[in-house]
Formats: C-alpha cells, structure tokens, sequence
C-alpha cells in the first residue's frame, strides 16, 4: 500500500469509493514483492503496480468489477516460468492478488493507518483474503505494538492473529498465514495476508562529500530514510544535500554512538563511511563494527584507495576491531562497475547494498540461470 498512499490519501479524504489489489503472495520469479499495490478509483484512474506490467490490465478489469459488486476476489496470476506466457505473467512465477471494494463504511480505520504509514509509525493490517464464508473476505485486524484495532468476531483467532502480526511488524515482513477456527496455525483454513508497515530503513552517510549528495538521492529513490552527517558544518548543509532527510553537523562517532544509545540503529540500517579521512571514518567504523544484535547494521560500506583500505584495516586492528568484525565491512565500498562520477559511485553504492540484503550475485543476469527473482535463503 504504501506505493499507492498518495492517492488513497486524497480518495479517503474526499470519501471515494476505490478498489485496492495487494499483492499476497509469490513465488519463484515473481516480479514484485507481498504487499505491493494497485488502486483503481471509481472514475477509472489507477495508480501502482502489482506484477511491473504483466498482468496490470487483467487486475484493473477485476477492479472495475469488484468496485460494482463489492465482492472481494481472490485471484492467482502464471503456474510456472515455462508457461507464464500463455497465462499473462510474463516474467514467470506466481502471484496471488487480492482485490476488494474500500469504502468509509468498509475500512474507517484506512484513514488512520494512511497518517500512520506516512509519520513512520509502526502498524500492521490482517485481512481475510480466503475463507470458506464469502462474508468473511475482507474483515480486517489492524494491529500495533500496543493495541490492536477491528474484529474477526473470535477473540481467540483475534489474539492468535495479533500475536503473530505484531512478530511480522518486528521484521518487517508480510505474508500470508493460515488458522483454524480459533485461531489455531495450520496448513489448511482461513488464510490471513499480513501487511507491515514500519518506518523506512536508514541510510546514514558519514562525510558531506559530492559523493555523499548522489549516494543519498539514490538511497533515497529505492526507499530509505536518508541521514548525512559531518562534523563540518560548512559543507554540512541541507542546501548541499537535498536528497536527504536530515543533515546532522556533529564527529561521525559521537552521532553514531547517540544514536545506537537511543535506539535507533537496527537490523535494516545501512552505514556509508565516506570521509577516507582516518580521524574521522576510523573511530565512526570502530563503533559499527562492533555492534551486535538488534543494533547491527544490515550494511556496513567505507569509501577509499587499496592503499586507504590497507591503512584503514591496520588502524582498526590496532584499535582492538577483531578480524570477524572487520570481515563485516564492505570496503573499498561498491560494486566494481567501473563508474567514475559522483552518481555512477552512487549507483554501484546501492547495488551493492541490494545484492547485500537479497543476496544478489552482483553478475549479469545473462550469464546466470534460474529464476531472476528469489528469496534469500
């Protein structure tokens, strides 16, 4: 949902009725992710995607349907790479998509999650996307760390559902899940898709550099909540960086050690060192590297020279960094793509970040086999 909200935004304010398709499942190349969508207002107009082009025309064609009737439609899109041509999902692979009418009457609690999702609070919805009860599709738990929001009309399953949602929020995840009557997991009965949606990722930037300004408009473009900070406010300036969303003047170190303190370093942060200046990337690294847990960054890349990277490996040796520690960092950062400009760094900055959380072999695709998309294992 989170790539239609604009326009559920606007449509909820205004009090229009619209049909939404979420992604709730894929399998083997699948091109987009659970949770991806697409919304068709009354009028006609649609916004998102759920498949990259593939079957987008057959969707907004159950759309239009859904949003006469109101009967919520729970449809499967391609069987196999070697037949996905003759079924419209191109790219191969399977996609569940689930497409029901939303009203005021239907979802009051959209409004809600909508501001929720935009300020970055954590929230999640479960919805009965299969049901042996037709009026069963549709109904909804919304769920927070905290408290919980609508009714399944069993307060077991509710607790069950909510319980499991709130693991899912934790992570990150959505996907769909399967309970009996009362809430028991099982492999077979109501199937439950649900949507997490946490605040972006970070992306912090250490050093104000040119190459920082292109590596924060593209992390922000593939969706994290960029950060740059330097110790320099002269060049640390929200004018140099427009793409980010905040510019912090303050030592690499100390920043990073407020921030861990305050909780907010996690398991999807991605650290860019940038200075390849040792008074300032030495002491910020000693730091990162060392993190464990939940406070580990899920990345962890410096910028430099062979010869910067050798000084900087026997420095944070000589700091008391471990070898396991050091294995962690991702330097000279990048991808070898052979780039030379601020935005060409930039690009294989984030690729490599990419291949890091999908574990993407980095190669052309052309001289791979298999599916293009998979899950990590």
């Amino acid at each position: 949902m989170r790539d239609v909200i604009e326009a559920l935004a606007e449509w909820t304010t205004h009090g229009e009725t619209f049909a939404l398709a979420t992604v709730v499942s894929t399998s083997k190349s699948a091109p987009r992710p659970a949770g991806a969508a697409m919304a068709v207002s009354t009028p006609g107009e649609a916004v998102g995607s759920v498949s990259g082009g593939c079957v987008e025309g057959a969707v907004y064609q159950i759309a239009q349907e859904v949003i006469e009737d109101g009967i919520p439609v729970l449809q499967r899109f391609g069987y196999s790479d070697d037949d996905a041509v003759a079924v419209g999902l191109t790219c191969g692979g399977t996609i569940d998509v689930f497409v029901e009418r939303v009203t005021k009457e239907s979802y009051p609690e959209l409004r809600t999650i909508i501001q929720d999702v935009q300020k970055g609070n954590p929230v999640a919805t479960a919805t009965v996307v299969e049901h042996d009860q037709p009026e069963m599709l549709g109904k909804r738990l919304i769920v927070w760390p905290a408290h919980t929001g609508g009714t399944l009309g069993n307060n077991m399953l509710d607790h069950a559902i909510a319980d499991d949602a709130r693991g899912l929020l934790a992570s990150g995840e959505s996907k769909v899940l399967t309970y009996g009557p009362s809430g028991e997991r099982m492999e077979t009965g109501t199937k439950v898709f649900v949507s997490s949606y946490q605040p972006k990722p970070r992306m912090i930037i250490f050093g104000a550099i040119d190459f920082a300004a292109a590596v924060a408009r593209a992390g922000s473009m593939v969706g994290f909540h960029v950060t740059v900070c330097d110790a320099r406010p002269v060049f640390a300036t929200t004018a140099r960086f427009p793409g980010a969303d905040e510019v912090i003047v303050s030592w690499p170190h100390v920043y990073l050690q407020q921030e861990v303190t305050q909780g907010k370093v996690d398991n999807r942060t991605v650290i860019c060192v940038l200075t390849h200046d040792p008074k300032f990337d030495v002491p910020v690294l000693e730091i990162a590297l060392r993190l464990e847990g939940a406070s580990r960054p899920s990345y962890i890349g410096a910028m430099g020279s062979r010869k910067t990277h050798e000084d900087r490996l026997n420095r944070l040796l000589e700091a008391g960094v471990i070898e396991r520690q050091i294995a962690e960092l991702h330097s000279p950062i990048g991808l070898d793509l052979g780039g030379r400009t601020p935005e060409e760094t930039a690009v294989s900055i984030v690729a490599e970040i990419i291949a890091k959380r999908w574990q993407g072999s980095g190669r052309p695709l052309r001289d791979s086999t298999g599916a293009v998309h998979s899950d990590p294992a």
